[in-house]
């Protein structure tokens, strides 16, 4: 009778071994509550007028005739701008990383396309001013004699947006690269052909295409042109309505350089990021802002002399329809990325492939809620919001 030995080890382990804890660095860290910080000075504001306050509102501002309206309109954009805390949360917690790719790149690609051109024109309309460049205060053409809120108020909103999209930026940047890294990396040369490849050629035309009415305007605004501007918008133009102009050309510019890099890969040498950034911002641009300045137009069209104009309406139409359509090209570009990765081994050290992957950036070609908004509706293309 053989004595009872304790069973062997079994050489495989009998269940996996536990994940490694999501942590969050220092960085993200610090990151996350700048991100959160800098979004109680617009809903406190906010917040106070919806209570009937009147705190940066002076005499005769059209703010005090807004009614019920009005009071609804801010709501909606406070909560608009309280979802940046929640995107920054969705960008630092375990549970972010679970989240479908759509219901993350939708709102931060419409968050992108209101921020730039806040933090892109704003700094320069302060450097105008402070060279002397004859605005009144006021950003982006606010005329001296239509007192809408106290010039203190747009510097403490503006400057919390730009550090929200600072802050938000740097966290979906960092996100992005460990959850997508694989699908932006190499050269434009390394692309493989796709059966695709016309389409989304034919794409990046049609795109280039209609941002060139678009284009043409904000060249003819900027330069001093007043051929296609509202009686209103025509008198009230001040330095920052030029920066403003300015800036929407830049974005045009960068909306078509970008996808037709893209489309066509004529310099092969440049990194994949290079284009991929332009059309991000390009396209987040042209189309939210320009959504934002239609909407804005027919909001603030109850006199005669702010009627918009049909080719402020054209204009503003032709940089949503480009916009669109090269962020539909993005999206399937990504697309075919995600499904090529999908079903390749993971490089040698490398995270192994993500399974929402499959889902990557592509489904952010459809605009959702915005996660910035402005001080309140702006006359059509006049005031950073």
């Amino acid at each position: 009778m053989t004595a009872n030995r304790p069973p062997e080890a079994s050489p495989y382990p009998t269940e996996p071994p536990a994940a490694a804890p999501y942590q969050v660095g220092r960085a993200r860290t610090v990151l996350r509550a700048v991100a959160m910080v800098s979004c109680l000075p617009y809903i406190g504001l906010k917040a106070a007028w919806i209570a009937g306050g009147r705190v940066g509102v002076p005499d005769g501002s059209p703010l005090l005739d807004g009614g019920a309206a009005l009071r609804v309109a801010n709501g909606v954009t406070v909560l608009m701008d309280a979802a940046v805390i929640v995107l920054a949360l969705l960008l630092t917690r375990p549970w972010g990383r679970r989240v479908p790719a759509w219901l993350l790149v939708a709102p931060m690609w419409v968050a992108s396309g209101l921020l730039l051109p806040i933090m892109t024109g704003f700094p320069i309309q302060l450097l105008v001013r402070l060279l002397g460049g004859g605005g009144d205060g006021r950003p982006v053409g606010e005329a001296a004699s239509e007192p809408f809120l106290d010039p203190w108020v747009f510097g403490v909103v503006y400057g919390g947006f730009i550090v929200q999209g600072l802050a938000l930026g740097a966290l979906f940047a960092l996100y992005a690269k460990e959850r997508w890294g694989r699908l932006w990396q190499g050269r434009l040369r390394d692309l493989p052909e796709s059966p695709t490849a016309p389409a989304l050629r034919a794409t990046a035309v049609a795109a280039a295409l209609a941002a060139l009415l678009p284009g043409i305007a904000h060249l003819l605004w900027a330069a001093g042109s007043t051929a296609g501007l509202n009686a209103g918008r025509a008198a009230d133009r001040t330095s920052d309505f030029y920066v403003l102009e300015a800036v929407n050309l830049l974005f045009v510019v960068v909306t078509v350089v970008g996808v037709l890099l893209l489309a066509f890969r004529r310099t092969g040498r440049l990194p994949l990021r290079l284009p991929l950034v332009l059309v991000w911002a390009g396209s987040a641009e042209t189309a939210c802002w320009g959504g934002w300045l239609s909407m804005a137009a027919l909001m603030g069209a109850g006199e005669a002399a702010d009627q918009p104009t049909a080719a402020m309406t054209v204009t503003y139409a032709g940089q949503m329809l480009a916009g669109a359509l090269v962020a539909t090209l993005g999206a399937y570009f990504f697309a075919e990325r995600a499904a090529a990765a999908s079903v390749l081994p993971a490089t040698a050290g490398g995270p192994e492939p993500d399974p929402a992957a499959a889902s990557a950036p592509a489904a952010s070609a459809v605009p959702a809620a915005s996660t910035a908004s402005a001080v309140s509706a702006p006359s059509s293309g006049s005031r950073v919001s």
